[in-house]
């Protein structure tokens, strides 16, 4: 992977002449549990102490936390009053659904600002980082708690023990610990390399997580694949005494790993050729452009999208981005410094070359804005595989 400054460090243009750090992005492979991980660290504080993405801007986020709180409830027989945790709860999305059901809630996020909102929108958040100790203060201030939820964040934490530690320690004897994270089985089958950035230290599997959790006290019970986030797993975990079975799931998706060779380095060198190909053939075409004298712009000012600028080095094509969200719009992007605009303002461009960074929404972007192709625009779509997309 190419080294990156962080990912979702879009600058105010007040800003451009401050110094940008690359950090580097290897992912790593243990030859002895098969966890992926990467290596090198960036500090939390430059991740996330002015993190601005939140829950409520991503497509279909809002909805799949809908159904989400409706399964957990369900599939948990909760009730009103159980006490729930949510960690990196960011704006509360999701606790606001579990809250509607009756559930006494909080959340925990280290983003000071988004956490402040939150609570002033009727979420109690804490502004902090989840650990044993914040654990230890929040039991002793608000009790036991019958769920904790942790999604998409559970890959984040360079000490991933002490936090599991942590939940432990706060749920209740009869309680549940769900947590969902991005699948390495989907990461490699669909290619979906673009989640691999420093936020994101671990990518998981249901080999080690079960190990993983068997050494701090705690079984993994069922596990389910998701299509969040390019595909996932939602991983449902309880005490060890806990006198339930495991489901069959956790033995079958393992099977499945195994099969399909998850845990074999020529599994990703296989990947990263493939992957190499791709980029090629992308730059030869915006190359192209550039020399016919087109402008491109591309569309997702997303974390996901600095990992596909800098990874296969086309950011020097790239005019614009375009970006929904009127959060990012007027900012720079990180390492390239590319303008973020919206749709508005880019159709006064005159520009007829758009590359979909956000490639997993590619249907839905295209749709929405079918009115630029019947205009002779072309949308070019780098994953899984090259495409153009044209009237």
């Amino acid at each position: 992977m190419a080294p990156c400054p962080p990912v979702d460090a879009f600058l105010e243009p007040t800003d451009a002449e401050s110094p940008q750090h690359l950090y580097p992005m290897d992912l790593y492979l243990c030859a002895t549990c098969g966890h992926a991980q990467l290596l090198d660290v960036v500090s939390p504080d430059i991740l996330f102490g002015n993190y601005i993405y939140t829950t409520s801007s991503s497509p279909g986020l809002v909805a799949y936390f809908s159904h989400y709180a409706d399964s957990v409830f369900s599939a948990l027989a909760l009730k009103s009053g159980d006490r729930m945790l949510d960690i990196g709860s960011n704006d509360g999305t999701l606790l606001r659904f579990f809250q509607k059901k009756g559930l006494d809630v909080f959340g925990v996020d280290p983003a000071s600002e988004i956490a402040a909102e939150a609570t002033h929108s009727g979420i109690p958040t804490l502004a902090d980082f989840f650990n044993s100790n914040t654990a230890k203060t929040i039991r002793s201030e608000r009790g036991p708690m019958k769920l904790i939820t942790a999604n998409n964040v559970f890959a984040h934490s360079d000490t991933l023990g002490d936090m599991l530690d942590g939940v432990k320690h706060l749920l209740s004897s009869d309680g549940t610990f769900v947590f969902e994270v991005s699948y390495l089985l989907d990461l490699v089958e669909g290619k979906v390399f673009d989640f691999i950035y420093h936020e994101h230290l671990g990518h998981h599997s249901v080999k080690p997580l079960k190990s993983f959790l068997a050494n701090h006290g705690m079984t993994l019970m069922h596990v389910e694949r998701t299509a969040s986030k390019g595909g996932s797993i939602r991983c449902f975990g309880r005490h060890a005494d806990t006198q339930l079975p495991p489901s069959a799931s956790v033995e079958e998706l393992i099977a499945a790993e195994t099969q399909a060779g998850l845990y074999d380095l020529n599994t990703y060198q296989k990947l990263t050729t493939e992957l190499e190909a791709t980029g090629q053939t992308i730059r030869h075409y915006l190359q192209e452009l550039q020399n016919s004298g087109a402008k491109i712009a591309a569309y997702g000012a997303s974390a996901t999208g600095t990992v596909l600028l800098h990874h296969f080095d086309i950011g020097r094509y790239i005019s614009f981005i375009i970006d929904d969200n009127p959060v990012r719009q007027g900012r720079l992007s990180p390492g390239h410094l590319i303008p973020v605009i919206s749709f508005d303002t880019f159709e006064t461009k005159h520009i007829q070359h758009v590359l979909i960074l956000a490639w997993r929404f590619a249907d839905m972007i295209v749709k929405s804005r079918k009115g630029f192709l019947d205009k002779g625009g072309e949308f070019i779509v780098p994953l899984p595989e090259f495409n153009r997309m044209n009237s």
